[in-house]
Order: structure tokens, then sequence, then C-alpha cells
């Protein structure tokens, strides 16, 4: 693909899917904003891509589960490039306890995170997104579709989305914004915890994901790839 010329914000891009996400936008010639919390990261792997590849790079610290950093982070990204052409909705996190266990407060990070942050920092980008007949891409989860044991939470906020995700495709597809959401199964990246070295060597990798996220954006202007499901094509037997 070659997307020179085009702008991309990604947020939770530090590691894991988020990063490989902006490395492919970035070596397809798109400006990248990357996005995540810590400061210290945000600027290290900003540093790295924009050295690596042919798009310009550029981070900008926000929590996106604080409203006011999805409005400051869409606008900051528009005044770097101009204008903005696909937002990656992509920070989440994942505290995994049962209902006895989970505390209030870690089911308002994980719904604050993973549903409100991406509802706010879509709602902030609709107007630049107009303009550019632009693309909002939300990274969910076939935990949003299988719930399991541990997962109130983080089961609830990827429910939610993959509903939120279709009512906005719904409201913005005659504005010419185009909204698609990738659900991958297992990856092997440390979200959710450490694990030994091989042992998930069956899962799906970061790039995998990152290579959805170039698919969906090669259709042309009458197609629309609103979902892609991804799941390891050969995990281990039960």
């Amino acid at each position: 693909m070659d997307l020179a010329g085009k702008t991309c914000l990604v947020t939770g891009a530090t590691k894991g899917i988020g990063r490989a996400i902006a490395e492919a936008l970035a070596g397809a010639g798109a400006d990248v904003v990357i996005s995540a919390r810590t400061s210290s990261d945000v600027e290290q792997v900003a540093t790295d891509l924009d050295y690596a590849f042919l798009g310009r790079v550029v981070g900008i610290t926000a929590d996106v589960s604080r409203p006011e950093d999805c409005s400051r982070l869409v606008q900051e990204t528009a005044d770097a490039f101009g204008h903005i052409d696909v937002l990656v909705n992509n920070a989440g996190v994942g505290i995994l306890a049962s209902i006895e266990e989970l505390s209030v407060e870690d089911w308002e990070t994980q719904i604050h995170t993973n549903l409100r942050g991406v509802f706010c920092c879509s709602k902030a980008a609709v107007p630049h997104l107009k303009s550019t007949e632009g693309w909002i891409i939300n990274i969910g989860s076939l935990a949003g579709r299988n719930p399991f044991a541990g997962g109130s939470g983080y089961n609830a906020s990827k429910f939610g989305l993959i509903g939120m995700t279709e009512a906005m495709m719904l409201d913005l597809r005659h504005s010419g914004i185009r909204v698609s959401m990738v659900m991958p199964g297992s990856v092997d990246t440390r979200f959710g915890g450490d694990y030994p070295e091989g042992g998930r060597a069956w899962a799906l990798g970061a790039g995998d994901v990152a290579s959805a996220v170039l698919h969906i954006l090669s259709y042309p202007d009458n197609a629309h790839v609103s979902r892609v499901e991804m799941r390891p094509s050969r995990p281990p037997k039960k």
C-alpha cells in the first residue's frame, strides 16, 4: 500500500498490537501519531519509528480514559499534520478477576479505557475525518463475543465495543467516514501477563493484526469491510 500523504493516529501504540500497527502504517508511507500514557515510552518509540520508516512519526502522551486527553490528542494530531485520515482506537486494558474480587475501580478502569476512550477519541475525530472521508478502525477482541470466567469487566467493555462500533458505522457512513473493527483472538503479546518463551508460538502475532488493518484500508471507496475476526489457525487442543 501507498499511504503517503495520509495522517494516522494510533492509540496504545508503544507496544504489542498498537506498535505493530504504527510500524505498518509508517512503513506504507503514512505520517503517524502514536500515543500512550507513559511519556518516556512515547518519546522513545516515536524516535525509533521516525528513524526506521518512510512516514514521519511523532508521539503525543495521552490517557484515553480521560475525555479531555482524547480531545487534546486529536487536536494536536491535526495541528501536527494539518488533517487526520485514519484513527485506530487500539488502547486497552484487561484486569481479570471474578465478580467477587473485581473492584469498582478496576471495573471503571476497563470501561473508561476500552469503551469510553474509543467514544471520546472518535467523537473528537469525526469533524476532521469528515473533511478527508477518513476511517475509524477499532481494535476489539473475540472476547466481545465469547465470555470467560474472570472477564466481567473486560467482556463488558468488548461486548459494548461491538455494539458501539456498529452504531457508529451506521451514523457516519453517509458522511463519508467508514468505521471498522478488527477482533483478534489470542495474540502473542504480553497483554494479560508474561508467558514462558515459546509458550504461545501458536498464537497470532501482532503483525497479523497490523496486516488486517492495512487490508481494510486497501479497499476502494465503494467497499467497506466492517468487521474482521481473527483467530489462530492451530490453537492447542483442549
